[in-house]
């Protein structure tokens, strides 16, 4: 395997354990907010980060996530480990260099670019954008290199 391979696909196991890291610490926060006062909690958060409490979006914003109940927020919190878990196999498998990695990286990541396509329909904004064109690069390169005999 060539060495720009390996950095690269080590690379890619990077940006997948910093997803799985992510999720993880987000779970356990919804976790941790189960029988606390979401309101509060967002309103606190606004008030902190300087926002305008009268601005639609932050409205909009503190007024979903003061419906959110108890159930909701653990199947959020379950959703996210699932995903971290998804990201952790892929990551251990591109890190160790191992073909399943790349396999499982192309099924993973590709079957999640239509869902991620479908959200950039209903709420479009630049970060949606790259995160998908960054993916399809990814899976893109992942099947070339799958289909490439060794060399």
């Amino acid at each position: 395997m060539k060495a720009s391979h390996a950095r690269l696909l080590r690379l890619i196991a990077l940006l997948k354990f910093l997803k799985a890291t992510s999720l993880i610490a987000l779970s356990l926060g919804a976790f941790r907010l189960l029988h606390e006062d979401l309101g509060e909690v967002a309103e606190h958060w606004v008030e902190r980060l300087g926002l305008d409490p009268g601005k639609h979006y932050v409205m909009s914003a503190l007024a979903k996530v003061s419906r959110l109940t108890p159930i909701e927020i653990k199947k959020l919190g379950i959703v996210g480990l699932i995903y971290a878990a998804l990201f952790l196999t892929e990551g251990i498998g591109l890190w160790m260099l191992r073909p399943w990695g790349e396999w499982v990286t192309v099924i993973i990541s590709g079957s999640l670019v239509p869902v991620e396509i479908y959200e950039i329909y209903r709420h479009p904004n630049a970060t949606k954008i790259g995160v998908v064109v960054i993916n399809v690069a990814i899976v893109i390169y992942l099947i070339r290199r799958i289909r490439e005999p060794e060399e």
